[in-house]
């Protein structure tokens, strides 16, 4: 097995937004590069995945209009009896989380790897992310064993970058975001649905009404979290948000993100909430989970995600503009079900560029 040792200082130069390569990869019934591909998980009151619906059962609404399906398939991604094999990316996040969160959540993750004699019910990747860089285990494997050596002889140490407040929070946040698109990127090569699960209480760096910036900085801010969704939509993965530290209930959650769920349509509306672990996971179709102590259930649940899901795809409609906000969503005619799967795309992307962050100010200029 390969094992690739990234360093975030050499994926770009300090605090650039990297572009992100590669493409939508071709599905059953996806005609051409101006259709939209979904992975969508239907669920019953119980939350049981539900393996009998037809293409006359699902609605799809773009922007509150319904619009004509060119394909529904049913898929299983742990045989890819009727798709390329789900991947699972599970992510070590030591950059966000305490010294005594991630030590508790390596021991838990290293107790799910070798449950049901080390068998993963699907191909896995791990990665290690620290301050110093992030380090990865390819390709993916089924052997939790080898997975759990690996977590093992990568043990995460102290962090130097211990500071806190607004300069330190921004500084986190950068560095997960450059992991983010390194990851993005390289599943982007392989068909295929993937499952992004990072645990980690996420970073916390919100702008909302203070953020004091110029329309040149909201207009970067927004072509990156464009940018990002894109990447996202296209390298067909769902991000799993996996809160070892129990802290955030599903309440406390829906209390703090909820203004960025719904996605930024214009740049005078962005904020850097946009960019938040919880709103991104939610956004693709995954979830914002949270566990003190049963992580392997919960990592159940992510993977479960891979065993029935549908596979829609349909043609992209009129956008007035690059980066036009299209709102989804998914209703099923029967009673009792629920589709979820992501929430928006961008039509039209803008050119991918590289820039720097925009600057960032929490307070207003003195007068």
């Amino acid at each position: 097995m390969k094992v690739g040792s990234v360093f975030l200082a050499a994926l770009a130069a300090a605090f650039l937004w990297l572009p992100i390569g590669g493409s939508a990869q071709a599905v059953p019934g996806q005609a051409s590069s101006s259709a939209i591909t979904l992975d969508v998980v239907v669920t019953n009151k119980s939350g049981v995945p539900v393996v009998d619906l037809q293409p006359g059962d699902f609605k799809l609404l773009d922007k509150k209009q319904a619009q004509s399906l060119i394909s529904v398939q049913i898929a299983d991604g742990a045989s890819a009896k009727t798709d390329a094999a789900t991947e699972a990316i599970l992510v070590v996040d030591a950059v966000n989380g305490s010294l005594e969160t991630v030590e508790s959540e390596r021991q838990m993750l290293a107790r799910f790897l070798q449950e049901n004699g080390g068998e993963l019910a699907l191909p896995t990747s791990l990665a290690v992310l620290s301050d110093q860089g992030m380090t990865v285990k390819n390709p993916p494997t089924r052997k939790g064993k080898e997975l759990v050596d690996f977590l093992n002889a990568n043990i995460p140490g102290l962090r130097p970058l211990s500071t806190f407040g607004w300069d330190a929070d921004m500084a986190r946040e950068q560095l997960s975001l450059k992991a983010f698109d390194f990851l993005i990127a390289q599943t982007s090569r392989k068909p295929g649905r993937k499952l992004l699960i990072w645990l980690s209480p996420g970073w916390r760096l919100q702008t909302s009404g203070n953020w004091v910036a110029s329309q040149k900085d909201r207009q970067m801010l927004f072509n990156k979290v464009a940018a990002l969704s894109t990447a996202l939509r296209t390298a067909r993965v769902t991000v799993y948000s996996l809160d070892p530290s129990g802290i955030n209930s599903e309440l406390t959650f829906q209390q703090i993100y909820e203004a960025y769920l719904k996605g930024v349509d214009a740049p005078n509306h962005v904020d850097y909430g946009y960019l938040l672990l919880q709103v991104l996971a939610t956004q693709t179709g995954g979830k914002a989970l949270s566990a003190a102590s049963d992580m392997a259930g919960l990592l159940d649940k992510c993977m479960e995600d891979a065993r029935a899901y549908y596979v829609l795809s349909f043609s992209l409609p009129p956008s007035a503009h690059p980066n036009e906000y299209h709102s989804i969503e998914v209703q099923i005619d029967k009673p009792g079900l629920r589709a979820r799967t992501r929430t928006g795309y961008y039509a039209l992307p803008a050119a991918a560029e590289k820039q720097s962050t925009p600057s960032a100010s929490p307070q207003a200029p003195a007068n």
